[in-house]
């Protein structure tokens, strides 16, 4: 019995199966594109990039910073190791947080 259920789902998932599947996102591209312009337009709200670009460098001691983009993991991003030799801020490439090393003299 149980096989020729299993027979019967088999030959209507492949009926039901298209095999010149070809995926069309001619309706996804609009939508796109209207939701970022409209997102664009509203210049009473910041962008992200000029949100985080108003936090200050972060300072540290250390040469080598470990960014997780948050306190919480679950809101973070994978951890990156920033080496941070460089006079200039080093950016961290998942949340665009600026770390300096601290010199103590």
């Amino acid at each position: 019995m149980a096989s020729s259920v299993l027979k019967s789902l088999l030959l209507r998932f492949s009926s039901s199966r298209n095999t010149t599947t070809t995926r069309s996102f001619s309706l996804v591209t609009p939508q796109i594109s209207n939701h970022t312009a409209k997102w664009m337009q509203d210049t009473s709200k910041k962008s992200p990039m000029e949100l985080i670009n108003e936090v200050p460098p972060i300072k540290v001691e250390s040469r080598i910073v470990a960014c997780e983009g948050d306190t919480d993991p679950a809101l973070g991003h994978p951890i990156e190791f920033i080496c941070l030799d460089l006079p200039e801020p080093a950016v961290c490439k998942y949340c665009g947080l600026r770390y300096v090393q601290d010199h103590h003299h």
